[in-house]
Protein backbone atom coordinates (compact mmCIF):
# COMPACT_ATOMS: atom_id res chain seq x y z
CA UNK A 1 0.00 0.00 0.00
CA UNK A 2 1.26 3.01 -1.21
CA UNK A 3 -1.18 5.53 -1.57
CA UNK A 4 -3.63 6.56 1.69
CA UNK A 5 -6.53 7.20 -0.95
CA UNK A 6 -6.60 5.12 -3.88
CA UNK A 7 -9.14 6.64 -6.84
CA UNK A 8 -9.83 4.78 -10.02
CA UNK A 9 -12.00 6.22 -13.05
CA UNK A 10 -12.48 6.06 -16.76
CA UNK A 11 -12.61 10.02 -18.10
CA UNK A 12 -15.00 10.79 -20.76
CA UNK A 13 -14.34 14.18 -22.30
CA UNK A 14 -17.70 15.82 -23.24
CA UNK A 15 -16.56 17.29 -26.18
CA UNK A 16 -16.18 14.41 -27.68
CA UNK A 17 -19.67 13.04 -27.34
CA UNK A 18 -20.75 13.81 -30.74
CA UNK A 19 -24.04 12.40 -30.78
CA UNK A 20 -26.96 11.72 -28.08
CA UNK A 21 -28.76 8.83 -29.76
CA UNK A 22 -28.29 5.77 -27.76
CA UNK A 23 -28.10 2.12 -29.96
CA UNK A 24 -31.23 0.70 -29.80
CA UNK A 25 -29.76 -2.54 -29.03
CA UNK A 26 -27.83 -1.16 -26.44
CA UNK A 27 -28.58 -2.43 -22.67
CA UNK A 28 -30.24 -1.12 -19.95
CA UNK A 29 -27.11 -0.40 -17.60
CA UNK A 30 -25.50 1.22 -20.80
CA UNK A 31 -29.06 3.12 -21.60
CA UNK A 32 -28.71 4.66 -17.91
CA UNK A 33 -24.95 5.60 -18.62
CA UNK A 34 -25.89 7.39 -21.75
CA UNK A 35 -28.59 9.35 -19.99
CA UNK A 36 -26.55 10.44 -17.37
CA UNK A 37 -23.73 11.72 -19.56
CA UNK A 38 -26.87 13.26 -21.44
CA UNK A 39 -28.03 14.98 -18.14
CA UNK A 40 -24.18 16.00 -17.67
CA UNK A 41 -24.00 17.56 -20.52
CA UNK A 42 -26.98 19.58 -20.50
CA UNK A 43 -26.18 20.97 -16.78
CA UNK A 44 -22.06 21.19 -17.49
CA UNK A 45 -21.89 22.04 -21.50
CA UNK A 46 -19.50 20.07 -23.54
CA UNK A 47 -16.41 22.82 -22.92
CA UNK A 48 -13.80 21.28 -20.16
CA UNK A 49 -16.04 19.12 -18.65
CA UNK A 50 -15.16 15.64 -17.72
CA UNK A 51 -17.45 12.63 -17.17
CA UNK A 52 -15.72 10.27 -14.49
CA UNK A 53 -17.47 6.68 -14.48
CA UNK A 54 -16.40 3.13 -13.51
CA UNK A 55 -14.85 5.23 -10.29
CA UNK A 56 -13.89 3.90 -7.08
CA UNK A 57 -12.74 6.15 -3.97
CA UNK A 58 -10.47 3.66 -1.22
CA UNK A 59 -9.56 5.63 2.07
CA UNK A 60 -7.00 3.62 4.33
CA UNK A 61 -7.33 4.33 8.01
CA UNK A 62 -4.83 1.96 9.19
CA UNK A 63 -1.15 0.58 7.68
CA UNK A 64 -2.84 -2.66 7.07
CA UNK A 65 -4.40 -2.95 3.54
CA UNK A 66 -7.46 -5.47 4.78
CA UNK A 67 -8.20 -3.54 7.88
CA UNK A 68 -9.16 -0.04 8.38
CA UNK A 69 -10.74 0.45 4.69
CA UNK A 70 -13.63 2.60 3.12
CA UNK A 71 -14.43 2.46 -0.28
CA UNK A 72 -16.89 4.29 -2.24
CA UNK A 73 -18.37 4.35 -5.77
CA UNK A 74 -18.87 7.40 -7.55
CA UNK A 75 -19.94 8.88 -10.76
CA UNK A 76 -19.97 12.38 -12.33
CA UNK A 77 -18.34 15.46 -14.07
CA UNK A 78 -15.22 17.23 -13.38
CA UNK A 79 -14.74 21.23 -14.66
CA UNK A 80 -11.59 22.61 -15.58
CA UNK A 81 -10.41 25.29 -16.22
CA UNK A 82 -10.17 27.66 -19.72
CA UNK A 83 -6.66 25.67 -20.82
CA UNK A 84 -7.74 22.38 -19.08
CA UNK A 85 -4.69 22.73 -16.61
CA UNK A 86 -6.82 22.60 -13.20
CA UNK A 87 -9.78 21.00 -12.18
CA UNK A 88 -11.98 24.24 -10.49
CA UNK A 89 -15.04 21.86 -9.56
CA UNK A 90 -16.56 18.45 -9.94
CA UNK A 91 -20.51 17.57 -9.59
CA UNK A 92 -20.58 13.86 -8.41
CA UNK A 93 -24.33 12.76 -7.94
CA UNK A 94 -23.85 9.27 -7.60
CA UNK A 95 -21.64 8.70 -4.03
CA UNK A 96 -21.89 5.45 -2.76
CA UNK A 97 -21.10 3.07 0.29
CA UNK A 98 -18.83 0.05 -1.73
CA UNK A 99 -17.69 -1.75 0.60
CA UNK A 100 -15.33 -1.59 4.21
CA UNK A 101 -13.35 -3.17 6.50
CA UNK A 102 -13.79 -1.03 9.66
CA UNK A 103 -15.80 -2.43 12.17
CA UNK A 104 -15.71 0.97 14.16
CA UNK A 105 -17.75 3.01 11.58
CA UNK A 106 -20.81 5.69 12.17
CA UNK A 107 -23.12 6.77 10.10
CA UNK A 108 -21.97 10.53 10.17
CA UNK A 109 -18.08 9.28 9.50
CA UNK A 110 -19.86 7.49 6.17
CA UNK A 111 -21.27 10.41 4.98
CA UNK A 112 -18.42 12.58 6.33
CA UNK A 113 -16.25 10.14 4.13
CA UNK A 114 -18.60 10.43 1.01
CA UNK A 115 -19.00 14.04 1.06
CA UNK A 116 -15.00 14.11 0.77
CA UNK A 117 -14.90 12.21 -2.54
CA UNK A 118 -15.47 14.91 -4.22
CA UNK A 119 -12.83 16.90 -2.60
CA UNK A 120 -10.18 13.66 -3.17
CA UNK A 121 -10.82 13.94 -6.73
CA UNK A 122 -10.49 17.10 -7.83
CA UNK A 123 -6.78 16.51 -6.28
CA UNK A 124 -6.76 13.31 -7.98
CA UNK A 125 -8.00 14.83 -11.60
CA UNK A 126 -5.04 17.15 -11.11
CA UNK A 127 -2.02 14.55 -10.85
CA UNK A 128 -3.85 13.08 -14.07
CA UNK A 129 -3.80 16.01 -15.83
CA UNK A 130 -0.43 16.49 -14.65
CA UNK A 131 0.49 13.07 -15.95
CA UNK A 132 -0.38 13.72 -19.39
CA UNK A 133 -3.26 11.32 -20.20
CA UNK A 134 -5.66 14.42 -20.42
CA UNK A 135 -3.40 15.81 -23.23
CA UNK A 136 -2.46 12.64 -25.06
CA UNK A 137 -6.33 11.74 -24.86
CA UNK A 138 -6.90 15.19 -26.59
CA UNK A 139 -4.73 14.52 -29.10
CA UNK A 140 -6.13 11.58 -29.75
CA UNK A 141 -9.48 12.86 -30.18
CA UNK A 142 -7.38 15.66 -32.49
CA UNK A 143 -5.92 12.66 -34.47
CA UNK A 144 -9.26 11.32 -35.14
CA UNK A 145 -11.38 14.54 -35.99
CA UNK A 146 -8.26 15.16 -38.43
CA UNK A 147 -8.90 11.92 -40.36
CA UNK A 148 -12.55 12.38 -40.45
CA UNK A 149 -12.20 15.77 -41.55
CA UNK A 150 -9.80 13.95 -44.53
CA UNK A 151 -12.00 11.22 -45.01
CA UNK A 152 -15.34 13.75 -45.68
CA UNK A 153 -16.37 12.72 -42.40
CA UNK A 154 -16.57 9.08 -42.38
CA UNK A 155 -14.38 7.03 -40.83
CA UNK A 156 -16.32 3.71 -40.82
CA UNK A 157 -18.89 1.42 -39.39
CA UNK A 158 -17.99 1.77 -35.14
CA UNK A 159 -15.19 4.03 -35.37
Amino acid sequence: MTNWVEISFDCLPLRSIGRLDVPLDASPKYRERCQRVKTALAKHGSHNSYFLFNATCTYHLTNQTDHGTIQFRFEGTVLTDAEDRQAQSCDLPHVEMAGESCDWLTEPVVQWFADTVSHSVLVEFNRYIEAGDLKQAKQRLDKIDAASDQAGGYLGMYL
